[in-house]
């Protein structure tokens, strides 16, 4: 012991002493904060003298927990959705479409709000996919291959066709953009399309586009598909890129369309996109160009999102609402989704016959096609019903329950 105390170690009794003392000290802190707590909860009025001396005797707590109470709030109100009323929507819209006309280079930025009108949910939307694993919620994965194209995506579609629209870059996964008739040399799918597998032993890579989602037996880091390749017999893998991952395949990404239409974009419309995964990515917001040259932002969105205040305007509506409004100001047209012109028949690659059981999720079916066609056992209906696995909501559960693993082994 006395060789111990010279060395300047300490000793194991005076160690569990000192880690005593700080559970201690802990469990005392969080007692004061709970105390303290259940005081500042309590109107002015209603406190005794003693409760008052707490606050006074314990000043660094108040002011801390007063600032947590301001962070709360603040955020709550960010996730808040707010309306534009009618007039005021259709001022922002006819401002928006001047905006377009007058525009050289018009990009369209969008994310999951497009896609709600095909009851696809959003991620941080009050029922969105995020917000309800944030609360500790559990979600359920459907087959999302009975969604068609919304109001937003003919819309856009039409824009493009009617060239005052020169390339759209999508957070989307669900494939609707394509669906809806945009061609692909003008749509960038940042985060992958679920129903293009691809095979990258192929070069140039081999693309794969299916009638049904790809992604049943894939997750965060697991992108194989379990189908292979027909030239090379290498493993297909889906094209998703899940949060936390970084993109790396040519198409159905295309970040070299995505970043030469920010460099040439004079205007950028945002819709139903938080900006919060976008706004990373500064090569598409022209970021090494001086803030007068960047191009014009314009945003539609329920919520708040980090580039607000950078808009030139910010118009607070669903999209199809705003989308609508916008389109008749532009004296455009807008045709109805039509199955029967649906883009993704005529790429889609048939499977083999040894690849016909190879997965559960349901098939798009041609208006055309006998509905026996299609793969209708009972146990695979059954399956449909609560589909596992998927890119759908996993990629961000899976990363936080790492992170969580990862900051209790730091502790």
């Amino acid at each position: 012991m006395e060789e111990e105390a010279d060395t300047g170690v300490p000793s194991r009794v005076e160690r569990k002493a000192l880690q005593k003392a700080k559970i201690l000290q802990r469990e005392t802190e969080r007692k004061i904060f709970r105390l303290v707590g259940k005081v500042l909860k309590k109107p002015e009025s209603g406190r005794s003298e003693e409760e008052a001396a707490v606050l006074l005797l314990h000043r660094g707590t108040v002011e801390e927990l007063c600032k947590r109470q301001v962070r709360r709030n603040v955020l709550k109100r960010k996730q808040e959705e707010v309306f534009d009323e009618a007039d005021e929507l259709r001022s922002k819209v006819r401002r928006l479409a001047a905006a377009v006309k007058q525009a050289k280079h018009l990009v369209v930025y969008t994310g999951a709000g497009i896609s709600t009108a095909a009851s696809i949910p959003d991620y941080r939307g009050p029922n969105g996919v995020w917000t309800l694993l944030q609360k500790g919620r559990s979600i359920s994965s459907s087959d999302l291959s009975k969604a068609e194209p919304t109001l937003t995506h003919m819309c856009v579609r039409m824009l493009h066709k009617e060239k005052l629209l020169q390339h759209v870059v999508s957070q989307n996964c669900d494939g609707l953009h394509l669906r809806s008739g945009l061609p692909r040399h003008a749509l960038s799918e940042l985060h992958g399309n679920m129903f293009i597998e691809v095979c990258t032993s192929c070069s140039p890579v081999k693309e794969y586009v299916r009638l049904f989602d790809v992604t049943e037996r894939t997750s965060l880091h697991r992108h194989m598909t379990g189908r292979r390749c027909s030239h090379c017999g290498s493993e297909l893998r889906d094209t998703i890129v899940h949060f936390g991952e970084r993109g790396t395949l040519e198409q159905p990404l295309n970040w070299k369309g995505a970043a030469e239409a920010a460099e040439t974009a004079d205007v950028i419309l945002c819709l139903g996109t938080s900006l919060k995964v976008l706004k990373k990515y500064a090569c598409l917001w022209c970021m090494n160009k001086p803030a007068s040259k960047r191009p014009k932002l314009y945003i539609v969105n329920l919520q708040w999102t980090p580039k607000d205040d950078l808009a030139a305007l910010k118009i607070n509506g669903k999209c199809d609402d705003v989308m609508r409004l916008l389109m008749e100001e532009l004296n455009i047209q807008v045709p109805g989704y039509d199955r029967a012109k649906d883009p993704v028949f005529s790429l889609a690659v048939p499977l083999r016959q040894e690849e016909v059981d190879s997965h559960t999720r349901e098939v798009i079916a041609r208006l055309d096609v006998q509905e026996d066609c299609i793969p209708d056992s009972g146990e695979q209906a059954e399956e449909a019903t609560a589909v596992q696995g998927g890119w759908f909501g996993r990629g961000y559960g899976k990363g936080r329950r790492k992170k969580k693993k990862k900051k209790k082994k730091d502790a």
